[in-house]
Formats: C-alpha cells, sequence, structure tokens
C-alpha cells in the first residue's frame, strides 16, 4: 500500500511525485509496480539496474537476502534500525513484512546488466584478493562465500557480480567502520577491518567487472 510518508519523501528528496490514483488495500501487483515506479526508480532504476554509482543495483539479487536488508533498514517499536540510512529507514518504516518481500521478489526477478563498461581492466590485486585472498593479512578469499562469478550462497552470501564499485567500497569501509554491522557473524567486519584503502578500492573495481552467466 503507497503511504502518504512515502509520498512525501520521494518529493523531498527526488522531487518525484506518484501518479494519481487512490491508495488500496492489500498490495497487489499493481500496487508493486506503483511503489517501483514512484519511490524505488529513482535510487535504484525501475528494473532495479541503477545507474547511480553510490545506490546498489538490485536485480538478479536474491528475493530473502533484499527482504532481509529491506527488514534491517526499518525502525521497529522506536528502536534505531539495524543498518543505517536515513531515506530507507523513513520508506522501510511504512512497509509491512507482506509488502517487502513482494518488492524483494520483484527485484530478484529482473535481468542485470553489469555496472561497469565491457572494456574495463580492473587491478590484479582486486582479482587476486577475490580469487585467493591474502594469506599473510589472513584475508579469506571472497569465492568462499560469494562465489567465482560472484554469484553468491542465497540467502547469507549476496549477488555481488556488477555491483557499483563506488557503492561496494562504501559498503566495505562501513563494515570496518562498524557503521554498518548487520552481519551478525561478523565475517564482512573482520574481512573488511584487514583490507587496506588500496586493496578495498582494487576488489570493489573487480567485482563491479564480473560478469555472472
Amino acid at each position: 500500500m503507497i503511504r502518504m510518508a512515502i509520498t512525501a519523501i520521494v518529493i523531498a528528496c527526488y522531487g518525484i511525485a506518484p501518479a494519481a490514483g487512490e491508495t488500496k488495500n492489500g498490495f497487489s501487483s499493481a500496487d508493486v509496480r506503483e511503489t517501483i515506479e514512484t519511490v524505488c526508480s529513482a535510487c535504484h532504476g525501475i528494473d532495479g539496474n541503477s545507474t547511480v554509482p553510490s545506490n546498489p543495483v538490485l536485480a538478479g539479487q536474491d528475493a530473502a537476502y533484499l527482504f532481509k536488508q529491506l527488514k534491517e533498514f526499518r525502525s521497529t517499536d522506536g528502536k534505531p534500525a539495524v543498518r543505517g540510512s536515513p531515506v530507507m529507514t523513513a520508506i522501510t518504516t511504512t512497509l509491512n513484512d507482506a509488502e517487502m518481500k513482494a518488492l524483494a521478489r520483484y527485484f530478484s526477478q529482473q535481468a542485470t546488466a553489469s555496472a561497469a563498461p565491457a572494456d574495463a581492466k580492473p587491478a590484479a590485486m582486486g582479482r587476486d584478493l577475490w580469487r585467493k585472498g591474502h594469506f599473510e593479512r589472513g584475508i579469506p578469499a571472497c569465492t568462499g562465500c560469494h562465489g567465482p562469478t560472484g554469484a553468491g550462497v542465497p540467502p547469507q552470501y549476496p549477488r555481488l557480480a556488477g555491483q557499483h564499485a563506488e557503492y561496494t567500497e562504501l559498503q566495505l569501509k562501513n563494515f570496518d567502520s562498524e557503521e554498518r554491522s548487520n552481519d551478525k557473524n561478523r565475517t564482512m567486519q573482520m574481512v573488511a577491518g584487514k583490507l587496506s584503502g588500496k586493496q578495498i578500492t582494487a576488489l570493489a573495481d573487480y567485482i563491479a567487472s564480473l560478469r555472472q552467466p
């Protein structure tokens, strides 16, 4: 159900007004489409293939993983959200679980488009970290959790292939500083804490270049 709070956020942040129509009960396929067009597309694109480097690509991501992230952006019973984002918290606070699941399902079913140019040539450092890790620094290979092609292991380990380098770099830095701490087993906090700034950049660039078959 599209709520006035979402409308106000979208107009204030992006200057985009939703299409005219009455608020509906429940969350039909038409409601999903309306929410995508009036709320989600401003940051993530109509099909989840964001063209804004700071906003993640959602297309093709596992639905259960997306649902988890949406729930963790939401503030419940006055408690701070597990994952911080003023815009996402404001939006998700107006959505119930069924609505979040419907949105997650929609984006999971969209075809993906790599965020990096076809001729991108990432640094060998990023490739080596992805494939082999860094033994001396105690950094495991990323493929162990996210797979050699970046497809992930749903729902625990997300798809990373083709994700915007800028977004991935920011998330790694947020895990390092624990500004993002919604990885309960702390694997990402541990890994990010051992990566140098140069390694984070190289790894993010390599992830953006991955193209899942």
